[in-house]
């Protein structure tokens, strides 16, 4: 079988780690697989649709006289192969076309031409998701949005994160953490500028790289706050496991996540999580006042609930605690089930 996805080129985030594990979690189990990546760029809008048509014309159904029996493909537009046994994992759509659009985040503007190409796109995944003989995706989030702006039902299938098995909690140190990549839609800046409103010696970790990295670094000396913000930058697992057993909560505000590694990572590492109401996959996992707090996206209330859990560790030891049962049934045998159903 082939596992379909897309990367640009010298980016690396969740989901390409993702498809890796995938196709190591099948081949642990029997399988004969491969991965299939064609370089995407969503930019600029008007060269959309030609990427995502490569797809399209992709020929995936034998290799060399030998027939590929299923694929699955991932994240826009890899979905639009075609294969008579295709069970799609739906990581995400194009967001700019749907739940982004209108919003700071899209690059859509009100050009005809712009307008046009975001229909055809609404109507390739219309079309070539509606072929697929089984659709799941990564949270009811996505889910959600799938039934929302396309009508089409799916299953919600959470993935275990990559080094399940391995977390661990440790002392509730003076830091709270932030891992991942540095982007818009992460809203770093405001995990920055909460701690304006968090009681020191607390300091914040972030854990990742990506291009909002200078504009933080210049924001935390804008602000005062370079001796409590630590840019840690890429760090290797041993490090990573390390932060989160060591923190004393983890902050977590991105714009309607598709679903969130930070959350489940966190809740394995016995850590509570503060997130915001708009947040999205992370709400399926976070309960405000049991497992962590969920607040509005602004920089005062999110630095209160720190200082909450900073001031009483052991109300954060009991927080984190409480989200751990929630995660703990992620499995990569339950994953593997659900996508190769139709072989069977």
């Amino acid at each position: 079988m082939c596992v379909c996805s897309v990367q640009a080129p010298f980016i690396t985030g969740g989901a390409e780690i993702l498809v890796g594990e995938l196709a190591a979690q099948l081949k642990a189990r029997g399988f004969l697989v491969d991965v299939i990546n064609i370089p995407f760029k969503w930019y600029p809008v008007t060269d959309i649709v030609k990427q995502a048509l490569m797809w399209r014309f992709a020929e995936v159904t034998e290799s060399n006289g030998a027939p590929i029996d299923m694929v699955i493909p991932t994240k826009f537009p890899s979905y639009l192969v075609k294969h008579p046994v295709k069970t799609t994992w739906l990581f995400h759509q194009h967001r700019e076309v749907y739940d982004l659009y209108g919003t700071p985040y899209c690059s859509f503007t009100d050009d005809s031409e712009e307008q046009e190409i975001r229909q055809t796109i609404i109507g390739m995944d219309n079309k070539t998701l509606r072929e697929s003989q089984k659709i799941c995706t990564i949270s009811k989030n996505v889910s959600a949005r799938l039934d929302r702006f396309n009508g089409i039902g799916s299953t919600p299938l959470y993935p275990p994160p990559h080094y399940a098995g391995q977390y661990r909690s440790g002392a509730f140190g003076d830091y709270a953490l932030y891992a991942g990549r540095l982007e818009q839609l992460k809203r770093c800046d405001l995990l920055v500028e909460a701690f304006r409103h968090i009681d020191p010696p607390a300091r914040l970790v972030i854990a990742g790289r990506g291009p909002q990295l200078e504009n933080l670094e210049r924001q935390a000396e804008r602000l005062g706050l370079t001796d409590r913000v630590r840019f840690a930058g890429f760090v290797s697992e041993e490090e990573l496991l390390d932060l989160y057993a060591g923190a004393f909560a983890v902050l977590y505000a991105p714009v309607d996540e598709d679903y969130g590694y930070v959350t489940v990572e966190a809740f394995l590492s016995g850590k509570p999580v503060v997130t915001c109401h708009d947040s999205g996959g992370t709400l399926e996992f976070v309960e405000d006042g049991q497992s962590g707090y969920v607040v509005a996206p602004n920089a005062e209330e999110l630095g209160a609930a720190v200082n909450r859990l900073f001031a009483d560790r052991d109300k954060a030891r009991d927080m984190g605690a409480a989200g751990k049962p929630g995660v703990d049934g992620i499995n990569w045998d339950h994953v593997i089930d659900e996508l190769t159903e139709p072989l069977r």
